[in-house]
């Protein structure tokens, strides 16, 4: 009987691995930004809608290693996702897929009805379903195609745009009623997965990828490792350092359209000057990964993981504009990051299942 615990226990830490726990706070969150772009700062509500945001993401994680399982399976630096290892069956990942995506239907569905109002949102709302399949399906999409086609990685940015405007959505009857700072929240989100799937996401994997015959957006744009060396093309490069540009200009161009951002000249300038360090850091990070030379995995996650944590930290700087406690949020993907990376692999900034 008292073996039944450490049993649960591997197994709870298998599944979390499997679900890519080091970054699903990051995913999470993402209908909380747009509840929060809506000026919902309900504690409750927002924990649901984090819940289904967790699942989202552990599905989309799970049911993308199962597609790629033949591909991965051949790479020894990944060996501790638990397809690989082998702790978890692909049955039991199917299940488990499952389960996920179900329950977040489900839960947004009692969101949806909400009878009683018991989660201080709009009741007999069936919008947020509709947006919701449709982040649904353009993360299967991309799961059943990524490594087929180049630039698929669109459809991972449409997915997060639709999360987002979902999470916004629950706190309105009509599309209509949207806020301008909320659509601009939601097109941010999908620049920066863009990066996140592009760019870091192709380099870390670039070597397996191009063995295994992948046609990756990175692969296919030059991106290759040979003797050792990472050898990154000038227009990989110029298509990495623009969605950055592009990510920093849009936030800053909020500030000079009248009416989308209420004026606080203390505040705004505060914003900035965060803002702005935050932007120098991403550059750094991303210049440090893009020429790092002879091709480290350990170091490229490194690299990618602090990049994870300061890039999404501009979004919650851009909503202390409706709330100061929103800026709360840009530290909670880091933490959670660091935590899982802590207790399941034994890293810091490290995963070893990314």
């Amino acid at each position: 009987m008292l073996d039944v615990f450490p049993f649960l226990s591997i197994m709870i830490r298998e599944y979390l691995k499997l679900a890519r726990s080091f970054n699903a706070v990051l995913t999470g969150i993402s209908p909380v930004m747009g509840a929060i772009a809506m000026q919902q700062y309900d504690i409750l509500t927002l924990i649901v809608l984090f819940i289904i945001g967790f699942l989202g993401h552990s599905f989309g994680f799970v049911f993308n290693d199962i597609i790629d399982f033949k591909i991965d399976k051949s790479s020894s630096e990944i060996s501790d996702r638990p397809l690989i290892s082998g702790t978890i069956s692909p049955k039991n990942a199917w299940v488990f897929a499952i389960l996920c995506i179900s329950f977040a239907f489900i839960i947004a569905v009692v969101l949806a009805v909400n009878p009683n109002n018991i989660f201080n949102s709009l009741s007999n709302n069936y919008i947020p379903i509709i947006i919701l399949a449709a982040s649904a399906s353009s993360i299967t999409l991309y799961d059943l195609i990524s490594k087929k086609l180049p630039m698929m990685d669109i459809f991972v940015a449409i997915g997060i745009f639709f999360f987002i405007l979902y999470g916004a959505s629950t706190q309105v009857y009509a599309l209509s009623e949207i806020t301008s700072i909320t659509w601009f929240v939601c097109v941010l989100g999908s620049i920066q997965v863009l990066f996140m799937q592009i760019v870091a996401g192709g380099l870390k994997d670039i070597e397996n990828d191009y063995n295994e015959g992948a046609k990756t957006t990175a692969i296919r744009l030059g991106v290759r490792v040979k003797d050792g060396l990472l050898q990154v093309s000038s227009i990989f490069k110029a298509l990495a350092y623009g969605l950055q540009v592009l990510d920093v200009l849009l936030i800053f161009v909020l500030f000079v359209i009248p009416g989308v951002i209420p004026r606080d000249q203390f505040l705004n300038i505060f914003q900035w000057i965060l803002l702005s360090l935050i932007a120098i850091l991403m550059f750094f990070l991303s210049h440090r990964l893009l020429t790092m030379g002879t091709f480290e995995r350990q170091k490229a996650r490194k690299l990618i993981g602090s990049h994870y944590m300061v890039n999404f930290a501009l979004v919650p700087i851009l909503l202390m504009s409706l709330n100061p406690w929103a800026g709360i949020l840009m530290f909670f993907p880091g933490l959670g990051f660091i935590l899982s990376n802590i207790i399941l692999h034994g890293t810091l900034l490290q995963p070893k299942t990314m």
